[in-house]
């Protein structure tokens, strides 16, 4: 008898025909343990999650945050870090367009639809508008 439980897996072990069938139906899973008859593994674990990003300038990323508290028109207080998104700011769509508008127009950019649509935290578009300063530069 087989048994699996957990949430988010990645296994490198081949598991017993019948059990690879089970886990065949089974997504998301962060730990797994198999057992059967006459071999057992142990709860695997995956890495936990983690983010690559350009990690754009400091200064890049505090006047970031300032025009999205603009063009949100946010209290001046409002807390507003790299890790925030558009939507925890209350940005709909079109408030969305509208700061990617300001940061053009701020930066000396243009970014094409298919980058703004990319965006989701205030640390996307910082990044982004980095790559694009690198760019611009390079020409």
């Amino acid at each position: 008898m087989a048994s699996v439980a957990g949430t988010a897996f990645a296994v490198s072990v081949r598991p017993p025909r019948r059990l690879q069938q089970v886990s065949n139906h089974l997504s998301g899973l962060k730990s797994v343990s198999f057992t059967s008859q006459r071999k057992s593994f142990v709860s695997i674990r995956s890495a936990p999650r983690f983010r690559i990003s350009c990690a754009a300038k400091p200064e890049t990323l505090e006047k970031v945050c300032s025009i999205v508290k603009k063009q949100l028109a946010l209290a001046e207080n409002a807390l507003v870090t790299g890790e925030s998104t558009f939507v925890q700011l209350g940005a709909d769509s079109l408030d969305t367009v509208e700061v990617v508008m300001g940061l053009e127009e701020e930066f000396g950019i243009s970014v094409e639809e298919e980058n703004a649509q990319t965006i989701q935290t205030v640390q996307d578009a910082a990044d982004m508008i980095e790559i694009l300063l690198e760019k611009k530069n390079a020409a």
